[in-house]
């Protein structure tokens, strides 16, 4: 079911499946609601599932003024409270990742779980090669070909707007303002980043961030890509079940192994790509 909501003079537009408490699942790049079409297949016989399209995607009209992650998170925030669903399961994809950690660091009290997947790396040394070479030519122009023909086909400003939009989540993702490990270490609630084997952020990286949370876990899909929701759809839900039960399974003979990964990331063997305060790529 589709639907329309303000957020602070933005025509958010949003979709609905299933009952129970709620879930919010925040797309990426180039990305709209049917782009969780395999986790509607499971996940609403357990939540309701709220897919709201972001700024200048799909049926979401664009604004004035450049993108932020920050920006971008609090029309989420405005979401869920337009909507009156806080705390919620929240799920972000690729940059959708990114998003909803900024918006569990600036409104913990509308997050009960916290999802990363395929992305939320700290800054820039958190990406493959690969990742960051989608920012810059060739990688930018394949990318913004891959997406456009979603975006005519949906946009409300019409496809001669395409450029203006691809142009500012470019920027926004050159001059992010990177998180830092303080930062995720005081967030209050438990933390899922999950991604696949093959995936866009460095595997030592990932496994860092989920052990600098006080609650953090960290699920690596064998055999698939960034996409692991498409490819794998079966076992993603299943993890994402598991992971939004309130009261999960004790873990019966924890060895340190996630927080080893996170100490290893504050020992001075970073590449000289790294910066102060955040986790080291890995070599």
């Amino acid at each position: 079911m589709g639907a329309y909501v303000d957020v602070d003079g933005l025509t958010m537009y949003y979709e609905v499946a299933g009952e129970g408490e709620p879930v919010v699942l925040v797309h990426g790049t180039g990305g709209f609601a049917d782009s969780w079409a395999a986790q509607r297949d499971l996940l609403p016989d357990w939540y309701q599932l709220f897919m709201p399209e972001c700024r200048g995607h799909g049926r979401t009209p664009d604004v004035e003024g450049p993108y932020t992650y920050e920006n971008f998170a609090d029309d989420i925030a405005g979401f869920i409270e337009a909507l009156d669903l806080g705390p919620v399961r929240l799920v972000g994809w690729s940059n959708g990742a990114s998003v909803v950690l900024r918006l569990a660091l600036r409104r913990p009290d509308l997050v009960r779980r916290l999802v990363l997947l395929s992305g939320g790396v700290l800054d820039l040394a958190g990406q493959t090669a690969e990742a960051t070479a989608l920012s810059v030519e060739p990688g930018r122009t394949w990318l913004a070909e891959t997406w456009r023909p979603l975006y005519e086909a949906l946009s409300p400003d019409g496809p001669e707007h395409f450029p203006v939009v691809e142009e500012k989540l470019n920027r926004m993702w050159r001059e992010a303002t990177p998180v830092t490990r303080a930062q995720i270490a005081a967030l209050p609630m438990p933390l899922l980043v999950l991604q696949g084997d093959d995936d866009c952020v460095e595997i030592a990286h990932a496994a860092a961030l989920a052990g600098t949370v006080p609650d953090g876990r960290l699920a690596v899909v064998p055999g698939t890509s960034h996409i692991a929701p498409m490819e794998k759809p079966e076992l993603v839900n299943l993890i994402l079940l598991d992971f939004f039960e309130d009261k999960p399974a004790a873990r019966l003979f924890p060895l340190g192994s996630l927080r080893s990964a996170a100490e290893a990331a504050d020992t001075p063997t970073a590449s000289a790509d790294s910066r102060p305060g955040s986790i080291p790529r890995a070599a």
